[in-house]
């Protein structure tokens, strides 16, 4: 791996696990093992322009599995359901979600737009997926395709912080089974 990717990757895991302000440039060349100044070589404007790229870097990647997941096979309900079920550390929080509550990502546009971008690609899915499930007579006519995707990402991002706060996946468990009760096909 390249000394870019390997303070990619490890400035990744650093925000997930410390948010912006806990990554420290220290920290970072630390776990890469690069060396003094490599940051700066590589990413011109030091931690800022090295916590974008690995931003980009983290919701890209979650977008791509939420999408091969909501473009995957079955009906509208299964690809949900594929959606919620999905293999996740729960424990450890959504890496995109938590960024979400860190006020340094959220105070700076460029920092918060792949969150919002990404977060707003998985929404605008999910409604299009409701949408063809109402149209095919799964979904009731009364739903609004807009709304159940925002409550099926509450849901996903609740069940993170509620996981997290009881140290059990039960919570988030509990809360995917009963919202697919609550999308269950007529």
């Amino acid at each position: 791996m390249s000394t870019p990717e390997r303070l990619i990757e490890s400035a990744r895991e650093l925000l997930w696990e410390r948010g912006y302000v806990g990554t420290s440039p220290k920290a970072i060349l630390e776990r890469s093992g690069a060396g003094q100044g490599s940051m700066y070589h590589h990413f011109k404007g030091g931690k800022p322009d090295l916590a974008l790229a690995a931003i980009r870097r983290t919701a890209e990647e979650l977008r791509a599995t939420a999408e091969a997941v909501l473009d995957g096979p079955g009906t509208p309900y299964e690809r949900i359901e594929a959606y919620l079920r999905r293999e996740r550390d729960v424990l450890r929080g959504c890496p995109v979600g938590r960024l979400t509550m860190d006020p340094d990502v959220i105070a700076s546009a460029e920092l918060r737009e792949p969150v919002d971008e990404t977060l707003d690609a998985i929404r605008e899915r999910l409604a299009g997926i409701v949408e063809e499930g109402k149209e095919q007579g799964q979904f009731g006519p009364e739903l609004d395709g807009e709304e159940i995707a925002s409550a099926i990402l509450a849901t996903v991002q609740g069940g993170y912080v509620l996981a997290r706060a009881s140290g059990s996946p039960a919570a988030f468990d509990a809360g995917v089974r009963g919202l697919l009760s609550l999308l269950s096909p007529r």
